[in-house]
């Protein structure tokens, strides 16, 4: 098995680099050009608390769909795992993330997963607070608390962004709040959306996260348990099967380890017992997958035998 070290991430970095080329620059985010479509930068931070980093480490994205973790570790909080997917399903889905289509097409209207976009806007509307300031002043509190750093924050401009290119999103929410799926404020649930899509983060606060659903829910700061093991356990499940968009299966079978995804490039992964891993490569697929990131986290798999499925 590779040792994990800085001169072999720095190595994966540029094995995966080339990968950048099939992809494309998000310019629906403000301040995305084409000048990062080849960056990619890695952290992985192992139970022992040991970090190693590699390439374009300190780039700064916004968490765009990686924030859907969190989201529904709150809820799960706030409810438990009954009442959540009384509201949204946990089942994969073939279509894209932001598709309408399957609100429409089954028996049910409730999304098929906490992944989606529809998903993710459901889960936004049950999280409890007297107001949006409230619920995003908690999801702050839990991200800042995880992740040990007191100065992340959301960058004003990414939320305007959100805001002005909600069509979809909108149309999502409004035709949920029409089957009975939503049943809170509509604006309020999309406001929370946004924000929590907005907030900056680089690749080690994305391995913070995956540590973190790596090392039982616990605080690095004090190794408080702040989630139960059962929400955890739903959490990654719902990753592996739903995290990577419609490529989830291709990435349960190539990598086999719990990833979420975001169209800013970045890529949280959870390896439980032993390390998270946190990737930003700003070039993506059509799914919204980085194709750099996508291929280091498999070359990373296979070398460090990461595979939840067996290691050879």
């Amino acid at each position: 098995m590779q040792e994990l070290t800085t001169q072999y991430l720095e190595d994966a970095i540029e094995d995966s680099k080339p990968y950048a080329s099939a992809g494309n620059v998000n310019m629906n985010i403000p301040n995305f050009d084409e000048t990062m479509k080849d960056r990619l930068g890695v952290s992985i931070i192992t139970t022992d608390q040991d970090c190693y980093t590699a390439g374009d480490f300190k780039e700064y994205v916004p968490m765009q769909s990686t924030s859907k973790i969190i989201g529904l570790m709150l809820a799960l909080q706030d409810f438990g795992k009954d009442r959540v997917f009384q509201n949204v399903g946990m089942e994969p889905m073939g279509d894209f993330f932001n598709s309408i289509s399957q609100l429409e097409s089954y028996d049910t209207s409730k999304p098929f997963n906490p992944m989606i976009n529809a998903g993710a806007i459901a889960i936004a509307a049950l999280i409890k607070g007297q107001s949006v300031e409230n619920r995003f002043n908690r999801y702050m509190n839990f991200l800042k608390e995880i992740t040990n750093r007191e100065d992340l924050q959301m960058s004003e401009t990414v939320y305007e962004g959100e805001k002005a290119n909600s069509a979809r999103n909108r149309s999502l929410a409004y035709f949920m709040q029409s089957t009975g799926t939503l049943v809170t404020d509509v604006e309020e649930a999309l406001d929370l959306y946004f924000r929590m899509n907005s907030v900056m983060m680089c690749c080690e606060d994305f391995a913070r996260v995956g540590l973190f659903l790596a090392c039982g829910g616990r605080s690095p700061k004090n190794g408080e348990r702040l989630i139960p093991p059962h929400h955890l356990r739903t959490v990654k499940a719902i990753m592996m099967t739903s995290g990577m968009y419609n490529s989830s299966g291709h990435y349960a079978v190539e990598a086999g380890i719990p990833c979420k995804s975001g169209v800013s490039g970045s890529i949280i992964a959870a390896i439980p017992g032993r390390m998270g891993i946190g990737v930003v490569g700003p070039a993506i697929d059509e799914k919204g997958n980085s194709t750099a990131g996508g291929a280091l986290i498999k070359k990373l798999s296979q070398d460090l035998n990461l595979n939840m499925f067996g290691i050879e």
